[in-house]
């Protein structure tokens, strides 16, 4: 038995956490960051969730390919301004905090201005692009009222000093800065919306099929960015699952040789709760607010680790057991209009052949109150140490249900690669739980060159969605296309013309 472990142990995840940029010596013992004297693409990622808002730097390396986080600015989105009289509230997140478009324009735009002034740089000078995004959807009524808050977003770039030009494609490469323009192929293709070499899914209505669409494409193209640091070709066929406080990710396809374009469809999406699940668990220790507490709020970001004990794991498993009870992992019903509170279009997902796995806790989070008594109980009698061991397993097999759910569609080949984000997934001993349980399952002969965990994974999608959208392609070190294949840019050259 003991060899049983032990091989298990022998195991370990690639998680993924970039250093940022290197310093490099410029005269005189001076050293100056790389991004000061060497070609960078600096991106904003601008993102209000419903747990944090974030804006992060970041820069790629346009000589390497490689992307290093420049700095990060975190707030509370629950910290929030109150609505003014006179102003509508469009929404709220998940915990119940109201938000209206002047509202959200006014946190974004601090936001990122005192990011960019805690990292020393100018929005005017140094600024490359901005990518917005927001994972606040569980009070909307339908997808298609994200737009309302991504133009709130976009209000607050400009508001901020962003011009215009900085969050669209350019109309020719003439209108690219000079330093980018030699790494640029806008001359010899066009950004036809697709992001690190997927489509987008879209239903016969033209509609997204999830409220969150763009958080599972930044998600994706975030992970494939963050594998460039690792050994694993994370490229198509690719599954990539973004644990925040809501869940949102997607499943691509492999794509033939002799396919018209060589672009990967997306054939699943990820929908409902995620982080919001340990959230209700935590929120039974009293230590937390009652209504917007998080496990953020007593874990941190990267969580803790507590000494693994052999009694402490049979009434975690217990615990387990009751959590998920009340967790429901599956297809989206095409009846359903929410799931996790997320607004979907499931049966337009169903019509296009796009599998929709959601994640609930009962329905539309119904059974929070049942999990925070569980977190009560788990605090008062074994403390601490024990909440964290049973939130990181719980988190854990969730992963791995969601997984189970894309085996029984017969989506995730043995060509495949899963990659993670988000807190709910990349702290504490999650990751080493989700990897162990993947090579229970089978899939790969090797999981560890299949399976990757990437920090900030929405910062990075915004910066390879920046790269994309300027064409700032990297043959030699490829994002697109198939793995363990070439890159496609030759194609997309070809078909071109």
């Amino acid at each position: 038995m003991c060899g049983f472990f032990d091989r298990f142990r022998k195991r370990k995840p690639n998680i993924v956490e970039s250093p940022p940029p290197p310093f490099v010596g410029t005269g005189a013992g001076m050293r100056m960051p790389e991004y000061r004297v060497k070609p960078y693409f600096i991106v904003a990622s601008v993102e209000m969730g419903n747990t944090t808002t974030k804006c992060i730097l970041t820069g790629t390396n346009l000589e390497t390919g490689r992307c290093f986080i420049i700095h990060k600015t975190v707030s509370m989105s629950r910290d929030v301004r109150p609505p003014k009289p006179g102003e509508e509230v469009f929404g709220e997140t998940l915990v119940g905090t109201p938000i209206t478009r002047e509202s959200v324009t006014e946190l974004v735009k601090d936001t990122l201005i005192q990011c960019h002034r805690e990292a020393g740089l100018s929005i005017k000078d140094d600024l490359d692009f901005v990518v917005r995004s927001t994972g606040v959807v569980a009070a909307m009524e339908s997808p298609d009222q994200v737009g309302d808050f991504v133009i709130a977003l976009a209000n607050g770039c400009l508001d901020a000093g962003v011009p215009p030009k900085k969050m669209t494609p350019p109309m020719s490469i003439e209108n690219l800065p000079k330093r980018l323009q030699k790494f640029s192929f806008a001359d010899k293709v066009t950004f036809c919306g697709t992001v690190a070499g997927v489509s987008p899914p879209i239903g016969s209505s033209g509609v997204e099929m999830v409220a969150n669409e763009m958080e599972g494409e930044l998600a994706m193209a975030g992970i494939k960015e963050g594998a460039k640091w690792t050994t694993v070709d994370f490229r198509n066929p690719c599954i990539s699952i973004d644990f925040g406080t809501t869940l949102d990710g997607r499943i691509t396809s492999d794509v033939a040789k002799d396919a018209p374009t060589p672009f990967a469809k997306t054939i699943g999406n990820f929908c409902g709760l995620a982080g919001a699940i340990p959230d209700a668990i935590v929120r039974g220790t009293g230590l937390v607010s009652d209504a917007t507490g998080t496990a953020l709020d007593i874990f941190g970001e990267k969580s803790k680790i507590s000494p693994f004990s052999k009694k402490k794991s049979s009434l975690v498993h217990d615990y387990e057991e009751r959590c998920h009870s009340h967790i429901d992992i599956r297809i989206v019903p095409p009846e359903r209009k929410r799931f996790g509170r997320v607004p979907v279009f499931a049966d337009i997902a169903k019509e296009s052949g796009v599998a929709m796995i959601g994640s609930d806790c009962g329905v539309n989070n119904s059974d929070a109150d049942k999990l925070k008594e569980i977190g009560a109980e788990i605090y008062e009698n074994y403390g601490m140490g024990m909440l964290n061991e049973v939130v990181d397993h719980v988190c854990a097999r969730m992963a791995l249900r969601l997984i189970d759910v894309a085996i029984g569609e017969g989506l995730v080949p043995p060509n495949s690669s899963i990659g993670f984000t988000g807190r709910a997934a990349i702290s504490g001993r999650k990751p080493q739980i989700i990897l162990d349980g993947i090579a229970e399952r089978g899939i790969y002969e090797n999981p560890e060159d299949h399976v990757v965990f990437v920090d900030d994974g929405l910062a990075r999608g915004a910066a390879l969605m920046g790269r994309c959208m300027n064409s700032l392609g990297k043959p030699k070190n490829p994002i697109g296309g198939v793995r363990g294949g070439p890159c496609i840019m030759g194609r997309r050259i070809k078909i071109g013309k």
